[in-house]
C-alpha cells in the first residue's frame, strides 16, 4: 500500500499547473469620512470609488456577459471595510426564503462576496445580502471543491441594508476589518462575487468561472487593491456570556429537575491571523436539532456539526483523511456518549481552548483542548480531548498536513477497560489542488495507538480528480486496518480495502430545454484484507442526470449492488424479529428516479421513487420534499421518506416512515420563529422542536426553545424539556 501511495505521490508532482485567462482587478480607496449602511448610496464617497463590474454569466450560460449586470463598490479606513452594490433586476418581484440571517442563497435573489484574504486559493470569508437586507456570512475551505468545505454556520459582527428601486436594488455593508485575518501590510485581496437572479433566471459571477466549476470556488478570482497597505488593527476581545434556565423531565427514567446553568465563550484575535476561542461549561441547547434520516444499513450515519465553538478554520481540524470512511477527527464525538443502554446521550463539556489560524503566510496551526465530564451513574469516564493540526502550503495551492490526536481518561474507572483509557492518532496528508482547478486529489497515512492494540492499525487512502467541462474522473483508494481506532474520528467500518471509480461525460447542448445532460458509471468495490481480501461489497451503478434551462433537475439510475453479511443483520429493526443469516453474501439490483422543481417558485418540490431486490427480498421506497413560501416572513416544508421492505418468511417485512414537516415564521428581522416535527416510526419516537429567537442586539439573543418527545405506538411521552437561554456579545 505504501509503495502504492508513492507511487501516485510521484505523479501527482508531474502535473503542471495552467494559468487562467487575466485576472481583472479594481482599487479600494481610503476614506474618512462617515458611512451609514443603510442600504442607500447617497454619501459623496461613493461617487469616488473605484468598482467591479462586467458580471459574466455563470447559468444558463457561462460564455456570454450577464443580461442585469451588478455594480460593487469598495472603501475602507483604519477600522472597517466599506462596500456598496447595485444589483440591475428586470423589476421587484423577487423571492426569498424569509427574513432570517443566514438565508439558502441558491433558491432566491441575493449577492455574495468572497474575500480571499490571504491570496492562497484556500480559503475565503464570505459575506452576503439579499434584496430585503437581510444579511449571511460563512467560510470556504478546501479551495472551495465542494459542500464540504463550506458553512453559513459562522457567526461575525458586521452591518449592513438594502433599498429596493423600480428596476434594481442597493446594498451597504460595514464590515470591521477586525472580522477578517490578513497579513499586516498585505497590498490586496483576492475577491469575487456571485449572485442569483430569479426573475431574469440567470446567476452570475464577477469572474467568469466554467459550470463545472462551483460558483463559491477560488479558483478563478480578480483582485482588490488597497491603496495603502493595510495596517495592524487593535486585538479585539469578544465575550459571549450565557444563562440558561431549563426545566426537563426523563418519563422513562421518571426523573425530572429544573436548574440554572452559567457558562460562556471568548474570541481573541491573536495579532490579524490567529484566533483563541475559550469556552467554559458550553451549552449547546439553541442549536438547530439535527434531521433525522433513514438509515437501512449496518453502519453509523455522519451529522453535520452545528455548534459554533467548533465551526471557525473548522478544516484545519476536520478535513483530514476521507471524508465518508476514515475521517480521524469528527468534532461532534465531543460532548457526546453512550450510556449503560448503548444510547448517545449527551457528555457535559467543562471547558476548552481552541488556537486556530496562520502563523506565516504559507502555515496554517490549530490546537483543539477540550475536558468532558464524568457521569458515573451511566460508566461515562472524563475524558480529555487533544488535537494538533499544522498545514503547510506547498506547489501553490496545494498543502501538506500532519496532526495529533490524544483522547485520554487521566482516572482510573472500573468500569472502564483498559484499551479504553487512551487512544491516540497520528497522520500525515498531501492536499493537491492545481491552479486551474482540473485536478484535486489526497494522499494520507494514519496510524492509531492504543493500549493491546494490533497491528493492523493503519489508515491510508489516494484520491485523484480531473475535472474538464466535457469530461469528470476521480479514483478513490482506502485502506483500513482491522486495528485502526479512532475515537474523536468518524470511522464508518474497519478491515477494508475500498475503491471507487467514476467516470462521467457531461453535454452542453445549444438551444435546448436541457441545459446540460451527463452520463456516469460509478462502481464501487470493497474487500477485507484480514480474511484474504474476500470481496465483501460492490455497488455498480449507471446513471443519467439532466439540468433544464428552468432549474429543474431529473436523474434516472441503475445500480447492481452485492453485500457479504459476516454476522446477522436485521434491516427492519423490528423486536424479536428473525435476522438474515450471516456468512453469506447477497445480490440485488434496483432502479431510482429523482425529479427536483425549479425551486425559485413559491411552491416547490422533489420525489425520489426507488423499486427494486434488497437482500433476498424487495424494497420500494419514496422521499419527497415540498416547500411552500408566503414571503418574506412564512416558509413551509414538509420532508416524507417511505421504505418498504419485503422479506421472505421467516424474515420481517415493515413499512419504514419518516415525516418531518416544518415552519418557519420571521415576524422581523430580529424575531424568529420556527417548529419542526419528526415521526419516525423506526426510532419508535415522535418529536417537537420549538425555537423562538429573538436577536436583541448584535449577534446576542433570547431563546426559548421547547423539546417534547413520544412513543409512537403508545403515544406516551419519553422526555420533555423548556430552556430559556440569553446570550450576549460584548466586544471589549
Amino acid at each position: 500500500m505504501t509503495k502504492y501511495l508513492s507511487t501516485l505521490l510521484l505523479v501527482l508532482l508531474c502535473f503542471s499547473a495552467h494559468t487562467q485567462t487575466k485576472n481583472k482587478s479594481f482599487v479600494v480607496k481610503e476614506v474618512n469620512a462617515q458611512i451609514t449602511p443603510d442600504g442607500i448610496l447617497d454619501e459623496q464617497s461613493w461617487s469616488t470609488a473605484d468598482h467591479a463590474n462586467d458580471f459574466w454569466q455563470y447559468f444558463p450560460l457561462d460564455t456570454v456577459q450577464s443580461k442585469k449586470q451588478t455594480e460593487i463598490k469598495m472603501l475602507y479606513d483604519d477600522d472597517n471595510l466599506y462596500v456598496g452594490i447595485t444589483v440591475y433586476t428586470a423589476g421587484k418581484n423577487y423571492s426569498i426564503q424569509s427574513l432570517k440571517r443566514d438565508f439558502r442563497a441558491g433558491n432566491s435573489d441575493n449577492i455574495t462576496l468572497l474575500f480571499d484574504t490571504f491570496n492562497d486559493g484556500n480559503n475565503a470569508f464570505l459575506f452576503g445580502i439579499n434584496p430585503y437586507g437581510v444579511r449571511r456570512e460563512g467560510l470556504v475551505s478546501g479551495g472551495g471543491l465542494n459542500l464540504n468545505g463550506f458553512t453559513i454556520s459562522w457567526d461575525v459582527k458586521w452591518r449592513g441594508d438594502s433599498k429596493i428601486y423600480d428596476n434594481y436594488y442597493t446594498a451597504e455593508m460595514v464590515i470591521p476589518l477586525t472580522a477578517f485575518k490578513f497579513k499586516e501590510g498585505e497590498t490586496k485581496w483576492r475577491f469575487n462575487s456571485y449572485r442569483f437572479d430569479t426573475q431574469s433566471n440567470e446567476n452570475s459571477t464577477w469572474m467568469n468561472i466554467p459550470q463545472n466549476q462551483n460558483i463559491y470556488g477560488l479558483t478563478f478570482m480578480g483582485d482588490m487593491v488597497f491603496e495603502k497597505p493595510l495596517g495592524k488593527y487593535s486585538t479585539p476581545l469578544t465575550v459571549i456570556p450565557y444563562v440558561n434556565m431549563i426545566s426537563e423531565k426523563d418519563y422513562e427514567l421518571n426523573d425530572g429537575n429544573t436548574n440554572i446553568k452559567v457558562g460562556g465563550d471568548a474570541k481573541i484575535a491573536i495579532g490579524n491571523s490567529m484566533n483563541l476561542d475559550i469556552t467554559v461549561n458550553p451549552d449547546f441547547s439553541q442549536v438547530e436539532v439535527d434531521d433525522q434520516i433513514t438509515n437501512l444499513t449496518r453502519f453509523e450515519v455522519s451529522l453535520p456539526e452545528k455548534r459554533q465553538f467548533f465551526i471557525d478554520n473548522s478544516d484545519l481540524f476536520g478535513s483530514f483523511g476521507g471524508g465518508r470512511d476514515a475521517n480521524p477527527f469528527f468534532s461532534r464525538r465531543i460532548g457526546i456518549a453512550k450510556d449503560t443502554a448503548d444510547n448517545s446521550i449527551e457528555n457535559k463539556i467543562i471547558g476548552g481552548v481552541r488556537l486556530s489560524g496562520k502563523v506565516t503566510k504559507s502555515l496554517r496551526v490549530g490546537f483543539l483542548n477540550l475536558q468532558t465530564g464524568e457521569d458515573l451513574d451511566e460508566n461515562i469516564a472524563s475524558n480529555n480531548n487533544t488535537m494538533f493540526a499544522l498545514q503547510q502550503s506547498v506547489f501553490g495551492r496545494s498543502n501538506i498536513g500532519m496532526f495529533f490526536i490524544n483522547r485520554q481518561s487521566f482516572k482510573d474507572y472500573e468500569f472502564q477497560d483498559p484499551e479504553d483509557r487512551y487512544n491516540r492518532v497520528a497522520g500525515i496528508d498531501y492536499n493537491l489542488i492545481s491552479n486551474n482547478n482540473i485536478w484535486n486529489g489526497k494522499f494520507y497515512v494514519h496510524k492509531s495507538f492504543a493500549h493491546n492494540a494490533g497491528k493492523a492499525n493503519l489508515s491510508s487512502g489516494a484520491f485523484m480528480q480531473y475535472n474538464s467541462r466535457d469530461w469528470n474522473f476521480f479514483e478513490d483508494v482506502v485502506y483500513i486496518g482491522e486495528d485502526f481506532r479512532s475515537d474523536l474520528g468518524f470511522i464508518r467500518r474497519t478491515d477494508i480495502f475500498k475503491t471507487a471509480t467514476m467516470v462521467e461525460r457531461v453535454f452542453w447542448p445549444e438551444d435546448s430545454v436541457l441545459q446540460s445532460h451527463s452520463f456516469q458509471f460509478f462502481p464501487v468495490m470493497t474487500w477485507s484484507p484480514e480474511n484474504d481480501f474476500l470481496h465483501t461489497d460492490y455497488d455498480l451503478m449507471g446513471a443519467w442526470e439532466s439540468k433544464f434551462t428552468d432549474q429543474s433537475e431529473i436523474n434516472v439510475s441503475y445500480t447492481h449492488s452485492y453485500t457479504y453479511l459476516f454476522e446477522e443483520f436485521d434491516p427492519t429493526d423490528l423486536d424479536d424479529a428473525i435476522p438474515l443469516p450471516g456468512q453469506l453474501g447477497y445480490h440485488y439490483n434496483y432502479v431510482s428516479l429523482e425529479y427536483q422543481s425549479d425551486s425559485r417558485k413559491r411552491f416547490a418540490y422533489s420525489v425520489a421513487p426507488t423499486l427494486g431486490s434488497f437482500y433476498n427480498g424487495d424494497r420500494f421506497s419514496l422521499g419527497a420534499e415540498m416547500f411552500l413560501r408566503f414571503q418574506p416572513k412564512v416558509f413551509l416544508s414538509l420532508a416524507m421518506n417511505y421504505d418498504r421492505i419485503s422479506l421472505p418468511q421467516p424474515y420481517s417485512s415493515t413499512d419504514i416512515w419518516l415525516i418531518s414537516p416544518k415552519i418557519d415564521v420571521t415576524f422581523s428581522k430580529s424575531i424568529f420563529w420556527s417548529t419542526l416535527v419528526q415521526y419516525s416510526n423506526q426510532r419508535d419516537n415522535l418529536g417537537f422542536n420549538s425555537r423562538l429567537q429573538w436577536r436583541f442586539a448584535p449577534l446576542s439573543d433570547l431563546f426559548i426553545v421547547y423539546n417534547d418527545n413520544y412513543f409512537v405506538n403508545s403515544f406516551e411521552p419519553k422526555y420533555r424539556s423548556i430552556n430559556l437561554k440569553l446570550t450576549y456579545w460584548l466586544n471589549i
